[in-house]
């Protein structure tokens, strides 16, 4: 089986319930969130987590750059989408679909790059 390297910018809330799933499994959308979006560069991933998620409350004033992989015969059912710059890719994943999602994931999902904002109050884990 072939694998596809994924990357995920996540604040700490979404962080928390990923390492309750044992770093397996990425949680269920909020109503207000339609799609999962995971990013096919780790520059990129670092863009959003060290740019956005430092700056927004929603996520505890820090982000983090998750890495994982999943079977590349699933992977290839998508379409990638350029939201931007050359780098800015991702697939679009529904979010009634992203327990299937989840069940591609061929490794522990990790922690590859920490940043966290001037308001950050919490503890730097990572």
């Amino acid at each position: 089986m072939t694998t596809t390297q994924l990357y995920r910018p996540v604040g700490c809330t979404e962080l928390g319930l990923i390492e309750l799933e044992d770093m397996a499994k990425f949680p269920p959308r909020l109503k207000w969130q339609p799609i999962f979006y995971p990013v096919l560069d780790e520059k990129y991933a670092s863009q959003i987590a060290s740019e956005w998620n430092t700056e927004d409350a929603f996520s505890g004033f820090a982000g983090f750059v998750l890495s994982f992989k999943i079977n590349t015969e699933y992977f290839e059912t998508f379409e990638v989408q350029n939201v931007g710059d050359r780098n800015h890719n991702e697939i679009w994943v529904p979010a009634e679909d992203l327990e299937a999602f989840n069940q591609q994931i061929t490794e522990p999902i990790k922690v590859i790059k920490a940043f966290y904002g001037r308001r950050f109050m919490g503890n730097k884990k990572y």
